[in-house]
């Protein structure tokens, strides 16, 4: 099976909800509510989740979706409701055949509460099902930094189709990653990314545009053939990766490049196409369990565009096993050529934990 039109249809479902998030950031229509992983979820959220899965019940009504959020705060919450109701209502693409092909505008209100809280699948190893994150890197969204708009589709418990939008980095895809990428990017001329792959196909980028899908590049991963002069990504948050541990395999690698810090999948997308080179996200608690639809797009990115992507005992990662990676530690991510050296010294560094 191609799944082209699974990729058709998930790019331009992902492009139309990041101009949503991006008029969200420039309104700073910052209303946040609490949430129980203490994440912080704004209007753009709510309103991503509800454009894409909208998108996906009109072209394939059969399948299922994890999403990240549900919509019973926003039906107690009249003034939030009306706030995101605002902004979906408005928000298409500006070329008329892609807007049709997403099954156009949502219809009213209570059809964008029932999309929101269509993303209620409990996942698992059987069938079509569909992760979503709506915004992946909230702060980093919230501060004008990284994050990403993020859609997989997994079919009997194997990534086939992933793509990022990813609004605040360079659409060169040839730009060094700056050490201040985490922080500056906000809607410049000159950024937008959309990545996307699909299994066995290889991946590629293209500028993120407001209509029609702009034409697309392949991309690569970087070959390293000195480990010493890699650079890696790492999270923002050191609730999410342990920067410790990094900074203790960084040396052993004898990497002195400073890592660049940057919230999101655009971290996958970055190293994908060789603007870095290594991503490490590192348990920072034995009890912690990565959610899907925050891995999904950007592991199947990284491997068609050359790369390898393990958990940190060398085990790939298992998107078959509900709404988390219930099997998988940590995240090891490289080129294929250097991705065992790397995984030889998490282990080192994480065994004398």
């Amino acid at each position: 099976m191609s799944y082209g039109k699974e990729l058709h249809v998930a790019s331009l479902a992902v492009q139309r909800a990041s101009i949503l998030t991006k008029k969200v950031f420039h309104e700073k229509a910052k209303g946040t509510i609490s949430k129980d992983d203490k994440s912080p979820v704004t209007i753009g959220d709510f309103g991503a989740q509800a454009l894409i899965i909208q998108a996906i019940r009109h072209n394939f009504p059969q399948d299922e979706i994890v999403g990240e959020e549900e919509a019973s705060s926003l039906r107690e919450n009249k003034s939030l409701k009306d706030q995101i109701w605002a902004l979906v209502k408005d928000a298409r693409l500006e070329d008329s055949q892609a807007e049709n092909d997403l099954g156009g505008p949502v219809e009213n209100e209570e059809a964008m509460l029932r999309a929101i809280d269509a993303g209620n699948s409990a996942g698992g190893p059987k069938g079509r099902i569909w992760a979503l994150d709506p915004i992946d890197g909230t702060k980093g969204f919230l501060r004008g930094g990284q994050y990403a708009v993020c859609l997989a589709l997994i079919e009997d418990g194997d990534v086939k189709v992933g793509v990022l939008g990813c609004p605040n980095l360079p659409v060169d895809d040839s730009a060094p990653l700056s050490a201040d990428v985490g922080e500056q990017g906000t809607d410049e001329e000159g950024r937008g990314v959309l990545f996307a792959a699909v299994l066995g196909q290889g991946a590629t980028s293209r500028p993120l545009g407001r209509g029609a899908l702009q034409p697309s590049q392949p991309i690569h991963m970087k070959q390293v053939t000195d480990i010493t002069h890699a650079t890696f990504c790492e999270s923002v948050e050191a609730g999410h990766s342990s920067h410790g541990d990094q900074a203790a395999i960084a040396k052993k690698l004898g990497i002195t490049n400073a890592s660049v810090r940057m919230d999101s999948q655009a971290k996958y997308g970055s190293i994908a196409r060789g603007a870095g080179d290594l991503y490490l996200r590192l348990p920072v608690r034995a009890d912690y369990q990565e959610k899907i639809w925050d891995h999904a797009a950007g592991d199947l990115i990284v491997r068609e565009a050359g790369g390898q992507v393990t958990d940190a005992e060398g085990k790939r990662l298992n998107f078959g096993k509900g709404r988390v990676l219930a099997e998988n530690k940590g995240v090891v991510a490289a080129p294929e050529g250097v991705h065992a050296q790397v995984l030889d010294v998490v282990k080192e560094v994480l065994s004398k934990k």
